[in-house]
């Protein structure tokens, strides 16, 4: 047997499979083969020599090795709890899925992952592995440093809805914690944008929240810091030790408690891509990158990017490290809310990705039109499903996981208004169990009661919390004042900033408006039954103008996100006071600051909850860019040398402002103020104006701390001398007066020369009257008359 057999018409490499018994045969000119095979691990191999020549060589199979025996045992498992959950003796696996015809478990070590290469698959059996439309397995084994994610089968149609792929390996909407890439905005393998993604499979991991509990305060007594932990520390200036983090946002938790913020809104921290919109941007050289977040890809897992950590460990250090950011918030009596976006998802319209939901059981989870197509209501090319049975109890479901495991206080719901739409295939039996006649709703249509706005609602552990939306989406609706709230719900009070934005630049009309801002806005609440507390009031947000581009630019400045300037809102209610952009004259530059502290004034004097937003507290500018949406640089980092500049002015008075309306009992009314507390005044007293050219608002409100406060608004450009209320055996002292320049601003009891300052208005106040100039605004303390 020196020599080989040649064939041409058989190769060696290409055997057939080999199963029960059969006979092969293959024909030569020369000779015959025949194989006769058994289900034995040798195979014995005859050579016939046939007519036309004699057998010189023959060919004897190997014994094949054994099969390597499984890693897990496999076991039918339990339909419920969805996702992986860890019991002492295995892993649980669930998921749902209506519309697909086979699922299969995939599990991946971390070094097969950049690969896309699976470790071991589980094939789940339809008749053992799956009750009603739920597949499961029950898997017993070592499950260190494993990750899992599934495949579906079924039908591939988007005209029907369904994008099922068996070639892709799909994350678990339930899995706790994502594992991909490790580094923020670096790409993956072979510059892969959408590198796989895997869950982790949990295991008993304990944190030590050292007796945390809840801090549950009352809603009126917020004073609310919408912030981005990325941008919170990445700036070199923050000195954090880790910047750009989970904990680089610990390391600067103080400078919000000398603030005085109380609670703090986190900007999306739940898994997504900041590489979906990776692409050149010639304006400035850079990448874009998806820097806020708004488009989530697992709402159970935290942002793993924002962790020191990132990636390692499976995605257990990321869970930790933002576990530890509520902990130690909560040790220093800050409450954390977290921005979510149940809107919609990352996998976009009919030419996104397929990564979770949509490879899952697409027409559940989004809402589509009769052919497939993908409603837009959010702007983002798709709509989650959010009324469907499966999809409420989906969200409520992530709700409850991030108040009891991760202690969050509370949620601000992104485009809110979408989660009181009707879902696809609606019809009252799909959330009543009964038909009723003349009921038929299209899809979408607003709902008069949501069913998933009510599961939330009166659900025993998120009732509890802090429930905020943002009542408005992209597709017209507006609800701001009537989204539908079971008592509980607050709202982003986007009138609230549309007026105050215009009363302060003086624009005529707006006097009335702008009282009831200051009450609370009970033209919005009162008449539903909601309080002042309901009303999240806001100057400026994370989408728009800063406060101080809010004083500087007329119109937005856009181009550096590379569209032309087309993008962002137009309407902005902003006034540069004269002069356009940052190059300016003194004088524009010092009513630019006056109007900053008119602004931020009136924001926490105001009944309701007022919210900041990170930076505007020093006066961070964009540049008048009003949608820095894509920017991972000095446009949205907080600038820790900045703040430290603007030390000795405006961030002083902000810290000031904010802290006087902590020790008022009477600037966080639990109810809308009755005229036995407030008095509303004009240039004399109790004679308000509320004509449409009016540009001035003043009122007394009692203070059961404070005693009296007389706060007034001159948003003219003329100069005015008011009269105050008279007060037998007591009068007014000035507390702050914006027009003046730091720190007698805020005359608070350390400022040198006080009393010196008080002087200068002896011989108006001895008259009972006060100088205002253009653009400003006071609050005057009434204190006894000790010459009297």
């Amino acid at each position: 047997m020196e020599n080989l057999l040649r064939s041409t018409s058989y190769s060696l490499f290409h055997t057939p499979k080999l199963t029960s018994t059969h006979t092969f045969q293959f024909t030569n000119p020369n000779f015959q083969i025949n194989f006769q095979t058994s289900r034995r691990n040798t195979n014995a191999v005859a050579v016939n020599a046939g007519d036309a020549g004699e057998l010189d060589t023959a060919v004897v199979e190997k014994e094949k090795p054994p099969p390597s025996p499984r890693r897990f045992q496999v076991l039918r498992g339990n339909p419920t709890p969805f996702g992986a959950t860890v019991h002492q003796d295995g892993v649980n696996f669930a998921i749902y899925s209506h519309n697909a015809t086979s699922a299969t478990l995939c599990l991946m070590t971390p070094s097969d992952l950049p690969q896309k290469r699976i470790t071991e698959e589980i094939p789940l059996d339809q008749l053992t592995n799956k009750t009603g439309d739920v597949w499961h397995v029950f898997l017993k084994g070592d499950f260190t440093d494993m990750l899992y994610g599934y495949k579906f089968d079924g039908e591939f149609c988007p005209e029907e809805g369904h994008y099922y792929d068996s070639s892709q390996i799909l994350l678990d909407p339930y899995a706790k914690a994502v594992v991909s890439r490790g580094e923020f905005g670096v790409l993956g393998p072979d510059d892969d944008c959408w590198s796989q993604m895997a869950g982790r499979i949990p295991s008993f991991d304990e944190f030590d929240w050292e007796g945390d509990l809840p801090l549950a305060f009352a809603q009126r007594d917020l004073v609310i810091y919408e912030m981005h932990v990325r941008g919170f520390t990445r700036h070199e200036s923050s000195k954090a030790e880790s910047r750009g983090t989970y904990l680089g946002v610990v390391d600067k938790l103080d400078h919000l408690k000398e603030l005085g913020v109380n609670c703090i809104e986190l900007m999306p921290c739940q898994e997504f891509n900041e590489l979906e919109y990776f692409s050149y941007n010639p304006v400035l050289g850079d990448y874009r990158l998806n820097y806020w977040g708004y488009s989530t890809v697992n709402y159970f897992s935290p942002m793993s990017r924002y962790a020191s950590a990132g990636a390692r460990n499976c995605g257990i250090n990321a869970i930790n490290e933002f576990k530890q950011l509520v902990k130690e918030a909560h040790k220093r009596g800050i409450e954390v809310l977290m921005d979510v976006v149940f809107n919609h998802t990352a996998e976009g319209n009919e030419n996104g990705p397929i990564l979770s939901f949509r490879g899952v059981d697409n027409s559940v989870f989004y809402m589509l039109a009769p052919k497939g197509e993908f409603y837009n209501y959010s702007g983002c090319g798709n709509t989650f499903n959010c009324n469907h049975p499966v999809v409420r109890q989906f969200i409520v479901d992530t709700l409850r996981y991030w108040v009891t495991e991760m202690h969050v206080d509370g949620f601000r719901f992104d485009l809110a208004s979408i989660l009181t739409r009707g879902s696809s295939l609606w019809d009252s039996v799909n959330v009543y169990g009964n038909q009723l006649e003349d009921d038929l709703l299209t899809t979408g249509s607003p709902l008069s009661s949501p069913p998933l706005i009510d599961m939330i609602s009166n659900d025993p552990i998120l009732r509890g919390v802090k429930l905020i939306a943002e009542a408005w989406d992209c597709g017209g609706l507006y609800q701001v004042g009537a989204f539908p709230h079971w008592g509980i719900w607050s709202e982003w009070n986007g009138k609230y900033r549309d007026t105050v934005r215009q009363f302060i630049k003086g624009t005529d009309g707006f006097s009335g408006a702008f009282a009831e801002c200051l009450c609370g806005s009970p033209n919005l609440y009162q008449e539903g039954g909601r309080k002042p507390w309901n009303s999240i009031n806001f100057i400026c947000a994370h989408d728009g103008f800063t406060l101080a581009d809010l004083v500087t630019y007329n119109d937005k400045h856009n181009l550096a996100n590379g569209e032309d300037n087309k993008d962002g809102d137009s309407h902005n209610n902003s006034w540069n006071c004269g002069q356009e952009g940052e190059f300016v004259s003194i004088s524009v530059k010092r009513l630019r600051k006056r109007q900053m502290r008119n602004f931020f004034l009136c924001l926490m004097v105001s009944q309701g909850v007022p919210m900041i937003h990170m930076g505007d507290e020093y006066g961070h500018t964009k540049g008048g860019n009003n949608n820095t949406y894509c920017h991972d640089n000095h446009m949205n980092y907080f600038q820790w040398d900045k703040k430290e500049e603007s030390s000795s002015d405006f961030f002083r008075f902000s810290r000031l402002i904010t802290n006087f309306r902590h020790e008022c009992e009477s600037l966080g009314l639990n109810d809308f103020p009755t005229a036995e507390r407030l008095q509303w005044h004009g240039h004399i007293p109790e004679t308000p104006d509320w004509s449409e050219t009016s540009r001035f608002v003043a009122f007394t409100m009692k203070d059961l701390v404070k005693g009296e406060l007389y706060i007034a608004f001159n948003t003219s450009h003329l100069p005015v001398t008011i009269t105050l209320p008279e007060r037998p055996g007591y009068r007014w002292d000035p507390l702050v007066d914006t027009s003046k320049p730091a720190p007698f601003d805020f005359l608070s009891h350390d400022v040198p020369g006080r009393e010196l300052a008080i002087k200068q208005y002896a011989h108006f106040l001895d008259a009972n009257l006060y100088p205002m100039l253009s653009y400003s605004s006071i609050i005057l303390l009434l204190t006894p008359d000790i010459t009297a």
